[in-house]
């Protein structure tokens, strides 16, 4: 099992940033959120992930305040979660400019 760094005690704020969300399945949670999916089933229908990982970004996520789940079970995003939306536009124009799909 490879061991985890907690990077919250770190100066530079990218290595701080990507203790929250430096996993990938994070940054395809918010991605989702951005886009309207708000319930746990519609996540684990959308990105196919085990339900166990699913549960614990999700946890992660409202956590550290990018989420925060309302009295009816939904998943919404913050401030601090929307303020991710030009972070991840800027990550799909690099994606789509430098990373090709696999036919």
């Amino acid at each position: 099992m490879v061991k985890r760094i907690d990077p919250s005690g770190f100066e530079c704020p990218i290595a701080r940033s990507l203790g929250i969300l430096g996993d990938g399945w994070s940054l395809l949670i918010v991605r989702d959120a951005v886009r309207g999916t708000s319930r746990f089933g519609e996540f684990h229908k959308g990105l196919g992930i085990a339900k166990n990982i699913l549960s614990a970004r999700l946890k992660g996520l409202v956590a550290c305040g990018v989420l925060e789940q309302t009295a009816d079970g939904e998943y919404v995003l913050t401030d601090k979660g929307n303020e991710l939306r030009p972070v991840l536009g800027a990550i799909g124009n690099w994606g789509g400019k430098w990373v090709p799909r696999r036919p």
